[in-house]
């Protein structure tokens, strides 16, 4: 390495800012439209713990191990091979030692990767939700308490991923049955709900709460908690395939709920309060989730563990899966008196999910775990912010 090489790095890792030059913002509907040079400046300080950010590169590394080394990663203008994109995440992995400082953090971050930015959405701007894991009563047993069937995936359900036909249908995918030798849409939530589903020997559990289980299905994943205290986790196995249609957008459309209070826990609130609205505010929302046990914690959509507070989920279509990304936003904190304030939040995340609500480049979900805190950031994020992608250096320099 150069000394002048040395010195740069040395006074971008002292100022942990990145900087570029103002440019109009278009909607990306592409891989290679999605991230651009950053514009403005940024500052990337991490305010987690490199522990937590350790395990959830391991996890993108245990995933990026079982791709083809050539494997193209496309991240924006560039396309980086699987094999390139890993052994920068190892070196990274190595060097992310305890006790390192936020700015010492960053500088091995950039010793290894430059950061490229989203584009956003139409205006520009990233939208940063959260999800979390919820815990639910339920039965491995039907009783007239816990009534509500928790299905795995049925076995006469396609699923018929697109790529293979045309490079253009990257990461997309239909789901449906056979008609005959017709491929037509699966059965809807009101269908399935309907009874479609009867007599198949699908049912995983029970739940106690039909509302409770809707919102494990958006969320992905949960936890059953079970008569005799024990618990057993869920994950998502697959979906019907329908298009993910919002019960608050439908809510704020009726007037029920005013835009600007809308949350999870207002939506949870409104349909305590109006049960009789349930099933047709819940079948507004045709997109069915299918489940499955699991024997860890949950599981993104490269089937491996997500890390709270360091786990992504993004478009699949146009972000690179496993990669490392860094967000600057805001979260919501808890006071002792039970009032939110909101909080800056920066981090670097692994981009390692996707969501059916989550499309273009102007959405990012972020998983927050499990519990109280979870659930807040998880319930009431909604907030604008920045997202970079961190592509592998096309010349590595050696960290300070």
């Amino acid at each position: 390495m150069t000394s002048r090489h040395a010195r740069f790095l040395f006074l971008l890792a002292a100022c942990v800012l990145v900087t570029g030059c103002p440019r109009p913002w278009t909607p990306a509907t592409r891989p290679e439209d999605a991230l651009r040079e950053p514009s403005g400046s940024l500052e990337l300080r991490d305010d987690g713990q490199p522990a937590a950010l350790r395990a959830a590169i391991a996890e993108s590394l245990t995933w990026l191990k079982t791709r083809p080394v050539d494997q193209p990663f496309v991240f924006g203008p560039r396309v980086v091979p699987a094999a390139e994109l890993r052994a920068a995440l190892e070196r990274l992995q190595a060097r992310l030692t305890n006790g390192l400082t936020p700015a010492e953090l960053t500088a091995r971050v950039l010793a290894e990767f430059e950061p490229l930015e989203a584009a956003g959405g139409e205006d520009g701007q990233v939208l940063f939700t959260g999800y979390y894991e919820p815990a639910i009563e339920a039965s491995l047993t039907r009783t007239t308490e816990y009534a509500t069937p928790i299905y795995g995936a049925p076995k006469d359900l396609i699923e018929v991923p697109l790529e293979p036909f045309a490079e253009r249908f990257k990461s997309e995918r239909v789901f449906g049955r056979l008609e005959g030798r017709r491929l037509v849409p699966y059965w809807s939530r009101g269908e399935i709900r309907g009874g479609k589903l009867n007599g198949q020997g699908l049912e995983l559990a029970w739940a106690k709460d039909p509302v409770a289980l809707f919102f494990v299905e958006v969320q992905g994943s949960g936890t059953l908690r079970l008569p005799d205290g024990s618990e057993r986790r869920i994950g998502y196995a697959s979906s019907n395939g329908r298009q993910y249609r919002s019960i608050g957008s439908l809510l704020i459309q009726e007037g029920a709920i005013p835009r600007e209070t809308m949350s999870m826990q207002a939506l949870r609130a409104w349909l305590a309060a109006n049960e009789t609205q349930c099933n047709r505010v819940l079948d507004y929302n045709e997109s069915y989730v299918f489940f499955r046990f699991l024997e860890s914690s949950a599981v993104g959509s490269l089937g491996r563990p997500v890390t709270p507070g360091r786990s992504i989920a993004t478009d699949a279509k146009l972000f690179p899966r496993g990669a490392l990304a860094f967000l600057q936003t805001e979260r919501p904190v808890q006071r002792a008196d039970g009032t939110v304030e909101w909080q800056p939040l920066s981090r670097f995340m692994l981009n390692q999910d996707t969501g059916g609500a989550i499309k273009g480049a102007g959405r990012v979900d972020i998983f927050w775990g499990r519990g109280p805190e979870a659930e807040l950031s998880a319930g009431l994020m909604k907030q604008k912010g920045r997202l970079l992608f961190l592509v592998p250096r096309r010349t590595v320099a050696p960290a300070q």
